[in-house]
This record gives C-alpha cells, structure tokens and sequence, in this order.
C-alpha cells in the first residue's frame, strides 16, 4: 500500500494538465492544499489521506455503478488568493472536477468559494479552514468542512491554559484570516475566564528577522508566547527569535504550528509547551492509523480529517445517485448525520452499497464527524505538550 500510495501522490501532485481529457466512467474530484507556503510540510499527509478514500471507493467498484475516482491536485500556496483562485478555476473548467477537497488555510477557502465554488455550482469540503468568518460567508449550501470554527478552537485554548495556571500570555499571530480570527477568538475566551493578554500582536510571513517582534512581545511579558501562526514560516522563525534572545522559552501552539516540523526544527529547546489541533481518540482514528500503515503520517494534523472530507463527497454523490454538485449538495448533511449505520475508515464499500440499496448511513469516520449549523465540524480537539523534544498526547478534548 505504501509504494502505492506513495507512487499515486508523486504522479498527482502536478496532475492539473495530465487528467484534462477524462472518459464518461471517471469521476474527477480537485485536491488543492498548499504543496508550497506555510504548511507546506502538513499537506502531503493531508492529501494522501484524502487520496486514500478516494483510492477505497475506486478499489469497491460500487460508486455510481462503477465510477473509478481520480484525484487532481493544485497548489493553494495557502496564502496567495489570486493564485488559489486561478488554480481552482483551472481545476472546474479545464480538469472538470466534481467537487473540491480543500482548501486549507482560511484566505484562500473563502476566495476560491466566493471566486470560483459559488460562481460554477462547486461543492467544496475543506478539512482545515478554520476561520469564524467561514460560518456565516454565502455559499448557496455549497461549502462544507470537516475542521472546527476557531471560535470553539479558542475556547478550548483558554481552557488548557487556565488549568495549567497560565494566567498571563504575550500573543502573536500570522496577519491574516486564520490569524486574526483565531487571536480574536482565543483573546475573548481567555480574558473572560480571568486571564490577561498583554500584547495581540500581527507578524508578517517571510522575514528573514524576527526580532523586533520578539522584542515588543518580552517586553509586554506574560507567563508565556502564544504562536498563532505557521509552522513552515514566520510562526517558527517567532519561536527561534524568541529562544535565540531567552525571551520566551515556553510557548503554546494552535494547530497550524503542529505537525513534525515542530519537533525537528525546536526539540527538547521547547520542552513543556503545549497546544492543539482537531483531533480526536474515537475508534475511527485508530482505524485510520491502521489503514494508512506508514504509508504516511496518519496523526498528523488534518490528515484524517481530510480521508473524512473526501469519503463525505463520495457518499453523497452515491445518496445522490449523481456526481453533478447542485444534485448531491444537499446530501452532505444526511450522509454525515444520524439516524443510520455507523461507518468507519475502510467501510466505505459497505456505506456505498447501503446507500445503494435506499438505507442510511451516518458517517463517523476518522474524526468522530458530526456537521452542525452551517455545515462545520462540531470540534474534537487533541492537546499536546512537548517532553524530551517529541509532541506527546496529554489529553482530548
């Protein structure tokens, strides 16, 4: 599986010309995620999670009568709009793709949706934008995702907090939708459980020195740095900044400073920081870790809920009885939803046939899913803390 996985993902990963012709029993489904950018290091695993579901449906031969599923990745960049756009447009009117897995940062998603999802009648279903914002943008019932809003994300940030008796913090977080909708919503929350914030200061992606916003940050002080950015961009160069100078030497991670890279770039120098990303310890995880084998990095961030978003497409295509967007838009929330059969990763066969037959399912998944409102993930967390230099698993939430 693993040499399969791992040869499908090299062959895709610049698939946007290579699939343009197509034939009548291929169902074409866009992966866009920034292969390059700021969490250029989390979208690999990412889209292979997704590329696994679609490869289970493929293998069941059940989906439409026998539609094969073939992904076609573009690149995000995660944070340039313009260039997001083009690719998703490039996506729908020249690979003529069904529906979109993606995208992953918060900008780009509502970009594409409003420029290129909406305008062409898309379904789109990311596994990462996590901006507030994202749950009131119009959509027509078109957007979906399998990540929580921020605004439970900060709540739960609060919460680890206060328990650890962290009751002042400096904050800093990347300058744009992501980021200020995460700070806004963790500032809210944790000044109203009785903490302090004593700096909310933006930083920009991309500097080579970081060290003046190190040095406004000490100086406002706090028990310790809350990073609201990047991982693979100027989220870690605030943490080396902030090491180099003896600033800080704790600090606390939202989910888009959590991946492996983390670990590899910092080590035992970030020993007892903490954080969170969506993630949760439900059956369906650990059936996802065991399907995906080492292949790739089934626990890391958004990973499964990317096998979740792609496997919610195709089923409700299947409950749809069509692959066209505007039939199966509505299907989404059904699928997702009791009443029905629990399914878990590696029984979307089962699912496809059940639906198939007229009966329900109610996906669960890798990320004990459940949509709410307008169509988010109800939001299981994983908190973290980093012992002997590696990302360790201190509860969920």
């Amino acid at each position: 599986m693993k040499k399969l996985l791992l040869a499908t993902a090299s062959a895709a990963l610049m698939a946007g010309t290579a699939f343009a012709g197509g034939h009548s029993n291929e169902v074409k489904i866009g992966v866009i995620l920034g292969f390059t950018g700021p969490i250029e290091s989390l979208t690999p695993h990412m889209a292979d999670g997704a590329e696994l579901a679609m490869k289970e449906v493929t293998d069941s031969g059940l989906l439409l009568g026998g539609k094969t599923v073939t992904s076609v990745r573009a690149d995000s960049t995660c944070v340039d709009s313009a260039a997001a756009t083009a690719a998703a447009e490039r996506l729908v009117t020249s690979d003529g793709v069904k529906a979109i897995m993606g995208a992953d940062c918060s900008g780009v998603t509502g970009a594409i949706l409003s420029n290129v999802a909406v305008p062409n009648g898309i379904v789109m279903i990311s596994p990462s934008a996590t901006s507030p914002a994202l749950s009131t943008a119009e959509d027509n019932g078109l957007f979906f995702r399998t990540a929580p809003s921020d605004a439970r994300q900060g709540v739960v940030m609060s919460d680890i907090l206060m328990e650890q008796g962290i009751k002042s913090v400096a904050l800093t977080y990347t300058n744009n939708d992501y980021g200020k909708g995460l700070a806004d919503a963790f500032q809210a929350a944790y000044e109203a459980a009785g903490g302090t914030v004593t700096i909310s200061a933006a930083h920009e992606d991309g500097k080579a020195d970081y060290s003046a916003e190190v040095g406004a940050l000490a100086a406002a002080g706090g028990d310790r740095l809350v990073v609201a950015g990047y991982i693979d961009q100027g989220g870690a160069g605030i943490v080396r900044a902030a090491l180099d100078t003896g600033a800080f030497d704790t600090f606390h991670f939202p989910d888009g400073m959590i991946g492996s890279a983390l670990a590899e770039n910092f080590g035992a120098d970030i020993n007892g920081s903490t954080g969170q990303h969506p993630g949760t310890d439900s059956p369906g995880a650990a059936k996802y870790e065991a399907m995906v084998n080492g292949a790739f990095e089934a626990t890391s961030p958004f990973s499964p809920e990317s096998y979740d978003a792609a496997a919610l497409i195709m089923l409700a295509m299947q409950a749809a009885g069509s692959a066209n967007s505007e039939d199966f838009k509505g299907k989404v929330m059904e699928v997702a939803n009791a009443p029905g059969e629990q399914i878990f990763p590696g029984e979307l066969a089962k699912a496809l046939k059940i639906l198939a037959d007229g009966g329900d399912i109610d996906y669960v998944g890798a990320t004990a899913v459940e949509l709410i409102g307008p169509g988010e993930s109800a939001g299981n967390y994983r908190e973290i803390i980093v012992k002997d230099g590696k990302i360790e698993t201190a509860s969920y939430r």
